[in-house]
């Protein structure tokens, strides 16, 4: 099985810390969800492709936004957000 390898900024870590109290090193976390949803972000997909990733995290739907580099998952921003867990619990409700 394949590693999955993720980077982010620190300075953009410790931004997204203070505007919502979650570091990267915790986001990761929804990738291992196995009921995560990934969906590619439309509104600012113009130079390179950007995702969220939607998976539970110390039980709560947390949303990552993302890219792919050369391999790596690199996080730009993460929360708990109302949106995301909207999403995440629609597509899954399809599976139950």
């Amino acid at each position: 099985m394949k590693k999955i390898r993720f980077e982010w900024d620190t300075n953009k870590d410790a931004e997204n810390q203070e505007k919502h109290a979650i570091p990267f090193s915790l986001a990761q976390y929804a990738f291992t969800d196995p009921c995560r949803i990934i969906a590619e972000d439309l509104s600012h997909s113009a130079t390179e492709k950007r995702y969220f990733c939607f998976g539970e995290v110390e039980g709560g739907i947390l949303t990552v936004r993302f890219t792919y580099r050369g391999g790596v998952i690199r996080i730009f921003g993460a929360g708990y957000w109302r949106k995301g867990k909207a999403i995440y619990e629609r597509e899954n409700q399809i599976y139950q």
